[in-house]
């Protein structure tokens, strides 16, 4: 084994023995779920449509791949997020009937390649809430928040509600974008409904690539139940438009983890901000 890739998201030959290893039998549980993702999707179907696994005429694929939707306020930079992926730039679709554009990022692990759809809204955000059609068949989940806007993130709570009323008890990402911006109206220590809800937190720049594979990152690990998944090589991203130098990197990080060793406000999140 030593030497070679792991490929724990590819289904193996079948084989009669018994795994003997405990990395075998992690190997045998994580190709259940692939394969029970795969057969619950195409089971839920109705005649005639396409499977969440794959775009409209495209081949089937032989890498696990999950519906991701990506939620939040018009302005907080989601479109701008999604679209530093050059590859899922290039290879994008429209779907009309529901308004999204749909954009393939593949990333590539140690234990093989993963891709993740993700469900951009094209601004229908901003005609008063989203359609079920778009929630759909979510495996998991984004919301965006803008750390210079209070009401982006005084809005999560009703993001995070529409979200898990249609794809519930999905792995969700809480992500704070151009935190490169130093005129923020919500600093680290006042974003807390991670906490309360159990989501995980992290602070982007999209238009520096600040973060940017993170979310990916916990996804995918918290998908194939492997905390130890790793990617093995860095997507194509557009060049950054801004710089966040260490230092100010550092900052961040410190600002983060000051505000994890906060105890918890017993107000609500929109009542924080008066502090």
């Amino acid at each position: 084994m030593e030497g070679k890739e792991r490929h724990c998201f590819q289904p193996r030959p079948a084989t009669s023995e018994d795994p003997d290893t405990l990395h075998e039998r992690i190997f045998h549980f994580v190709v259940l779920v692939w394969r029970e993702h795969r057969l619950t999707t195409e089971t839920h179907l109705a005649p005639g449509t396409t499977s969440r696994l794959a775009l409209p005429n495209q081949p089937t694929v032989d890498y696990p791949s999950f519906k991701l939707v990506i939620v939040g306020d018009g302005g907080t930079g989601k479109t701008t997020f999604v679209k530093r992926h050059l590859t899922g730039e290039f290879e994008k679709r429209y779907e009309p009937t529901i308004g999204v554009e749909v954009h393939p990022l593949d990333f590539f692990t140690n234990c093989g390649k993963i891709r993740f759809y993700c469900w951009d809204t094209a601004g229908q955000e901003k005609f008063g809430g989203l359609r079920d059609g778009y929630y759909i068949h979510g495996q998991c989940g984004i919301i965006m928040f803008d750390v210079t806007a209070r009401l982006t993130y005084k809005n999560v709570p009703t993001w995070h509600r529409d979200l898990c009323r249609v794809c519930d008890n999905i792995p969700i990402v809480l992500c704070g974008n151009k935190a490169d911006v130093k005129t923020r109206q919500v600093k680290a220590k006042q974003v807390t409904f991670h906490r309360k809800k159990g989501l995980q937190y992290y602070e982007i720049s999209a238009k520096s690539n600040y973060n940017f594979e993170k979310p990916f990152l916990y996804l995918t690990r918290k998908l194939s139940g492997d905390p130890t998944v790793r990617f093995v090589e860095s997507p194509a991203l557009l060049p950054p438009e801004v710089y966040i130098d260490l230092v100010q990197q550092q900052k961040y990080e410190q600002e983060l983890q000051d505000a994890i060793n906060q105890p918890l406000p017993e107000d609500d999140d929109d009542e924080a901000f008066a502090a």
